[in-house]
């Protein structure tokens, strides 16, 4: 009966010693088993319909059909199915994860590039093993909120927003396909500017930034250390370096420093959020979109204190809602919105001069 239950992994990569360690790795899980393996994409997707696995662990340079071709054809067959991308990290292998997410894959873990056995195994462990069972909706001992219901409405009472002076973003998995949905849709004379803090390595953030710059009116790109802070532009974290928002001779200026991780993460969003509630307070706008785990919850709490706008991604739309869920679930999101009505309601808020609202 409990092995009925167990969620099914595909594993496809053509190098037999990495297709040995994901299986040993996943057979040592209670609720996972591996469906099957296959050396490229198209054995891949000729046993798919056969296997009906749970999640796909996908490699991009593959003969035959690599990882993109593959991702293209498995959507086909199954729109909906979790594709998570293991490649390793390069500036082509991130160019090209991008654009498996950008095809329909769900998330991605880096491989290490020289196949250390230890390092695999930290990362397939750390980093891969969370990510499948969170995509498989396994519970996980994330903290007392996963079952702390919403604030009663009773205990509710009004209160007055002050007009919005920063947008500060935080996301994680799921989140380059999120951004690309809110981010083109801001317009290019946005008032005020916007910061975001997402969960990627070194390259891929200068890479996701210079995709979603194409793609927006608004201006995006990677932060560089000392430039100031720009109404009307939004700027990323880099990959490997918290960021952070700093008062210097009379100029707000944007930092990044490789000071320790928070919740495991460098970038936190955390540790924006927590320069951001330094300097705007009540005047921030905070939005949590899909990602896996609780960063950015500590900063939601002293932004909420201080009466900054909070407005979280709901369940339905996020890939995992780990994020946002535990930000709705402690009570301190003001809207719990679909993904396809964030921009707008950033448009609203960042053009209101001030709202009354209900909040704890």
């Amino acid at each position: 009966m409990g092995k009925a239950t167990k969620k099914r992994v595909l594993i496809v990569d053509d190098a037999v010693v990495v297709r040995k360690t994901l299986s040993d790795a996943i057979q040592r899980e209670t609720a996972l088993e591996v469906a099957g393996t296959a050396s490229n994409g198209r054995f891949a997707v000729a046993k798919f319909p056969a296997l009906q696995p749970d999640v796909v662990l996908l490699d991009i340079e593959m003969p035959e059909m690599d990882g993109l071709e593959t991702v293209r054809q498995l959507r086909k067959i199954d729109p909906r199915v979790p594709i998570i991308m293991f490649s390793t990290l390069t500036e082509r292998g991130a160019s090209a994860t991008l654009e498996a997410l950008a095809l329909g894959a769900t998330d991605y873990v880096t491989k290490p590039s020289n196949l250390n056995m230890g390092e695999t195994l930290e990362v397939i462990s750390r980093d891969l093993i969370p990510r499948i069972r969170a995509l498989c909706h396994l519970p996980e001992s994330l903290g007392p909120f996963l079952s702390a219901p919403p604030v009663p409405a009773a205990t509710l009472r009004p209160r007055l927003l002050a007009p919005v002076q920063i947008v500060a973003i935080g996301v994680s998995t799921g989140g380059p396909d999120a951004l690309a949905k809110v981010l083109p849709a801001l317009p290019a004379d946005l008032t005020v500017p916007v910061v975001i803090a997402q969960h990627m390595p070194p390259i891929f953030t200068s890479l996701l930034a210079a995709r979603l710059s194409a793609k927006s009116a608004l201006p995006v790109h990677e932060c560089v250390s000392g430039e100031p802070l720009t109404p009307g532009c939004a700027v990323i974290a880099p990959g490997d370096f918290h960021m952070v928002i700093r008062e210097e001779d009379g100029q707000r200026i944007l930092r990044t420093h490789q000071g320790p991780k928070e919740n495991f993460c460098r970038p936190a969003v955390d540790v924006l959020f927590h320069s951001v509630a330094s300097l705007f307070g009540g005047r921030a706008l905070i939005v949590v979109l899909t990602g896996m785990g609780q960063d950015g919850l500590k900063g939601c709490e002293t932004l909420h204190g201080l009466g900054a706008r909070i407005y979280v991604q709901d369940e339905p739309t996020s890939v995992v809602w780990g994020m946002p869920g535990f930000v709705a679930r402690a009570g301190l999101a003001d809207k719990v919105l679909p993904l396809d009505q964030i921009a707008s309601e950033i448009i609203r808020a960042t053009t209101m001069q001030i709202a009354a609202r209900t909040h704890p």
